[in-house]
């Protein structure tokens, strides 16, 4: 049995609902979830922030606003653009989804110089506000994520989180976690993505992970509640 009970497991999980259909009804029972199972954040696109912000307000979860772009789009201007409103609507965490393209052509000057942007208007707007680097490390190979993680570490970002697991390839790995820890070791670790079950967020937590993201935060409680990982 796992020497963690549910109460410790859900400070260490970002509750996340990303889909772009999402309903007022359902980010409400979100952040009803978040307060009743003491969940560490919750974790939606810009859209939801300020309703987020307004149901946890006097309560110990965090909120956090996910930066993300169109396809296609010059991603830059449009994830400070992201970022700015995120944390006008009051997120103390930004989460931004690097550019997988630049990633996979080494273009270290794109993504230094996009981090950058993103860290310099949260800091100028909210000093301890919480930068975390999304990578989807299950579309990279190992010199890829190697290059990805180096960047957040040069530019002072708080987090790097892993894939998302929007990616068809998967979501976290214990391998992704202790890639990250060892290439970027000022940067704390987000697994997240295709986490389920309480075994596996326990896995990634043991493996250096400071936080679990998944959509499956209430599942996960209730299964450790159950006693089921074993």
């Amino acid at each position: 049995m796992f020497a963690i009970d549910e109460k410790q497991l859900a400070s260490f999980i970002d509750h996340t609902l990303l889909e772009a259909t999402a309903t007022k009804e359902r980010i409400e029972q979100l952040c009803r979830e978040a307060i009743d199972f003491g969940f560490h954040t919750v974790c939606v696109n810009p859209r939801w922030v300020p309703l987020v912000t307004e149901r946890l307000h006097n309560t110990k979860v965090k909120v956090a606003g996910v930066v993300s772009l169109p396809l296609g789009a010059d991603s830059t201007k449009i994830k400070v653009a992201q970022a700015e409103d995120a944390i006008f609507a009051g997120a103390d965490e930004v989460d931004m989804v690097a550019d997988l393209a630049a990633i996979i052509e080494d273009d270290w000057r794109y993504l230094s110089g996009q981090l950058q942007a993103v860290l310099k208007v949260c800091r100028s707007m909210r000093p301890a506000v919480v930068l975390k680097v999304i990578i989807e490390s299950a579309a990279l190979n190992r010199e890829q994520k190697i290059f990805a993680c180096q960047i957040p570490e040069t530019c002072g970002v708080d987090f790097i989180k892993t894939s998302t697991g929007l990616h068809p390839a998967g979501g976290a790995t214990i391998e992704d976690v202790k890639l990250i820890k060892e290439t970027a070791p000022s940067c704390k670790v987000k697994a997240a993505g295709g986490i389920k079950t309480a075994k596996q967020a326990i896995e990634m937590l043991q493996a250096g992970a400071e936080r679990i993201g998944t959509s499956s935060s209430v599942r996960i409680i209730n299964e450790l509640r159950m006693g089921q990982p074993k």
